[in-house]
């Protein structure tokens, strides 16, 4: 019989649907920004080589999120267009639920969801899993290095606080967008929205991207596994 979860119940068990997956285990989730706890598990699940399947609906991943799967083998990750399930499967339980694998919507978030369990619920358990498997073969799938370059996005231009350490963005005559924003006396955020208005940058998906004029201007878009993604930009750039 499938057992009602509230927040702390859909964390707890959702933990203990990864523990214990021992052959596959599916994620799917319109939003993937991991706590620590989720991390370490599925890092195990990678030690152990266990087929995991993610599932995601956002292309603009936090520069973190990036980092940390681009070490690991087997978690395969796929985009879906227009998702909103949420939904968590091993081999033997499956939860329904409003749960993103969001940081923030774990501890912050009023939720609720439904354990579904094989044994018990075998029909149910089956069409979750049969509807799963319809997303993946929908889905495309992808690398950290596809996401990066083939849409060129930077959640971090934003906010930039990543790039106030980023030694790559001091050669060649280049800066990051935070030392060019303070070699001039602006916020980081004002100058990038100053980019965006004189169309060296546009927004996609929630994060930024180098348009042609900055590219020809001389911008680059940058990936480090330390600092995550940033912009360079040369010295010599003039704005109104």
């Amino acid at each position: 019989m499938a057992k009602f979860l509230n927040t702390s119940a859909t964390n707890y068990f959702l933990e203990e649907l990864i523990k214990s997956a021992r052959d596959r285990l599916i994620l799917i989730s319109p939003f993937l920004q991991t706590n620590q706890r989720i991390r370490e598990l599925l890092e195990d699940k990678n030690r152990l080589k266990i087929d995991v399947r993610v599932v995601y609906g956002k292309h603009a991943l936090h520069p973190e999120e990036i980092s940390w799967l681009s070490d690991l083998t087997y978690i395969r990750r796929s985009f879906c267009r227009n998702l909103h399930a949420k939904c968590y499967l091993n081999e033997e339980q499956c939860i329904i639920t409003s749960l993103n694998l969001y940081q923030f919507s774990q501890v912050n978030n009023h939720e609720m969801g439904v354990l579904i369990s094989r044994d018990i619920d075998r029909d149910v358990y089956q069409e979750a899993y049969d509807e799963a498997q319809r997303i993946i073969r929908m889905s495309e799938e992808d690398s950290v290095e596809s996401v990066v370059s083939e849409s060129e996005i930077s959640p971090l231009a934003q906010t930039d606080s990543a790039q106030d350490n980023v030694d790559e963005g001091t050669r060649d005559g280049k800066l990051s967008t935070s030392k060019m924003a303070a070699q001039i006396g602006m916020k980081t955020a004002d100058l990038v929205a100053k980019l965006i208005l004189e169309g060296y940058l546009a927004t996609r998906n929630g994060g930024h991207y180098l348009t042609e004029k900055g590219k020809t201007a001389g911008g680059e878009f940058r990936k480090s596994r330390k600092y995550g993604v940033y912009f360079l930009w040369p010295e010599s750039l003039k704005l109104q």
